[in-house]
């Protein structure tokens, strides 16, 4: 107790320098007490297990990956939690599917063959192993149709039937970061332009540049039935192709057309559209292949006090998930994910222990969702959020911990996504009781808000928040996110990520302390969780 009372008083003093207003109340005792209880050697021993190389990088359908979900199940019994899975157990099965390109695939252009790999590349299709379309083309700009931000690249144009090309991008003046992140986002294009009556897509760069790598091949999550229910990068059936093209290219496709290139392409950066029809014809054929292997995500329940609001959940996740084996970096193959996510599921399993200790349970019920596939497309948070084990109307809140970089004393935070949402006074609440501050994204073009899994969350309609390292450092210097950025490039997504890295683990227990005050306060809060009036998200996603 006096740990957490010392960061009280410190905490305090940081909150009036960062004119931040202090806690509405007081931690209550049994919560100090249970709070104290977490330490740093525990949440170490969960990430050294998960991150060992006997695990082999955690990718899901592996062995490796399976040992993780068998070590957390018996970190969750032991903590007293109860299976809320499937069948009574505490997985959900969810069925991953790695489509591939064929080679068999082609691109030709008023009947003249273009270069695989040179001019175009397809991405697989997860349904469909063969398909074929003969279609006129019609250029949409950025694929946007967002006319209550006063933007739309499809008005007035008639697609139906043809084959769109899409500039890879955003208009200039597009109002508000949260609706730019979404109408960019490349399911968003794809869905858009199955609205309008398109039967393909061909994606181009602003600039030239390389043309992706996609021999990795796409995840899906598929039904029983074999139909695709979660995808990142597949919207319809009715898109028979889905491609991208080299930027020279361009100019074939716009052969004939009332505008060229580069009058089109110098409109769109000056925030203009220039959409139009095009003369050119191309037909697009399709072959691609599938590996489906199964995987799942792990549920647990705490169940509440009340007898009216246990029927609702506030759920604490992380993803399970890393990389597997992949490129060798430094004569390295093994990514171990050390940092992304093992201290994310050390901090709810170590959350799960906090709960375990009080004498009682807060009024809601607290799911505990440890997930698949984040590094596929955040398939497996995708599925959860879509199909709950519980009713999904009784999903309030999520509270997700990814990769929280714990290199550093954690002394401030920023909430992503909380500004969204009545979770945002929540945050500032649970922070301050711990003598943090909040401060904004200081990385706002990094999209992350939409790169994890608190976005499948949003995208069914519920409030959601991500904690991430705020600026401060103890030396007054406060540039821990410039630290963080020099971190990335050399442990992010590498083989580096491992044991051998930097870690704070004092930080790792400040995260566990934070992210239970937050979900802890939600469960007990009468009032449920509610999207901010005119919140973008709320309005596109919100339940009615």
């Amino acid at each position: 107790m006096q740990q957490l009372l010392k960061y009280l008083v410190f905490g305090l003093g940081l909150a009036c320098c960062a004119r931040v207003q202090p806690a509405h109340a007081q931690v209550p005792a049994s919560i100090t007490k249970a709070l104290d209880k977490v330490k740093p050697a525990d949440f170490k021993a969960h990430v050294s297990y998960l991150a060992d190389d006997k695990l082999r990088g955690r990718q899901p359908g592996t062995p490796g990956y399976q040992m993780a979900v068998d070590y957390v199940i018996k970190q969750l019994k032991a903590a007293g939690v109860e299976p809320v899975g499937e069948n009574g157990s505490f997985v959900q099965k969810v069925r991953l599917r790695r489509a591939f390109a064929e080679p068999g695939g082609s691109l030709s252009l008023q009947g003249a063959p273009l270069k695989r790999g040179e001019d175009f590349t397809f991405y697989p299709n997860p349904e469909q192993p063969a398909t074929s379309v003969t279609a006129p083309l019609a250029f949409v700009g950025f694929g946007i149709s967002a006319p209550e931000l006063g933007y739309d690249d499809y008005a007035g144009l008639n697609v139906q039937g043809r084959v769109v090309v899409v500039m890879r991008g955003e208009p200039r003046g597009l109002s508000g970061n949260d609706e730019k992140l979404y109408a960019t986002d490349l399911l968003t294009v794809l869905q858009t332009a199955v609205r309008h009556g398109a039967v393909g897509v061909l994606l181009a760069p602003l600039k030239s540049s390389p043309l992706p790598n996609l021999s990795k091949g796409q995840v899906s999550v598929v039904g029983a039935d074999g139909h695709v229910v979660v995808s990142r990068s597949f919207a319809s059936t009715q898109l028979q192709a889905v491609g991208v093209g080299s930027h020279g290219l361009l100019q074939k496709l716009f052969a004939g057309a009332s505008a060229d290139t580069a009058r089109a392409l110098s409109a769109l950066r000056s925030g203009k559209t220039s959409s139009q029809l095009l003369a050119t014809t191309v037909t697009a054929v399709t072959r691609s292949r599938y590996q489906d292997v199964e995987s799942f995500n792990v549920v647990g329940q705490i169940r509440g006090s009340d007898p009216v609001l246990r029927n609702e959940y506030v759920v604490h996740s992380a993803h399970l998930d890393h990389l597997g084996i992949g490129p060798a970096v430094q004569g390295d193959s093994l990514y171990n994910g050390a940092h992304d996510n093992a201290t994310g599921v050390a901090s709810v399993l170590e959350i799960a222990k906090v709960y375990q200790r009080l004498p009682q349970k807060p009024r809601r019920s607290v799911l505990l969702v440890l997930m698949t596939g984040e590094e596929m497309g955040l398939v497996g948070s995708g599925y959860f959020a879509r199909f709950p084990t519980v009713p999904k109307a009784s999903l309030v809140a999520n509270v997700n911990t990814d990769m929280p970089t714990i290199i550093a004393p954690l002394l401030s935070v920023v909430a992503l996504g909380a500004e969204n949402s009545t979770l945002d006074a929540e945050v500032a609440r649970a922070a301050a009781q711990l003598g943090l501050t909040v401060e904004p994204d200081p990385e706002p073009g990094q999209s992350r808000f939409i790169r994890s899994d608190q976005y499948s969350f949003v995208t069914q309609g519920i409030p959601a928040v991500h904690l991430k390292y705020g600026n401060r450092t103890a030396d007054g210097k406060n540039n821990l996110s410039a630290q963080v950025q020099q971190w990335r490039a050399k442990y992010y997504h590498k083989p580096q990520d491992d044991l051998n890295g930097q870690f704070d683990f004092e930080a790792g227990r400040r995260y566990v302390q934070l992210n239970f005050l937050l979900g802890y306060q939600i469960a007990q809060n009468q009032t449920r969780p509610a999207w901010k009036p005119g919140n973008f998200f709320g309005k596109r996603f919100g339940r009615q």
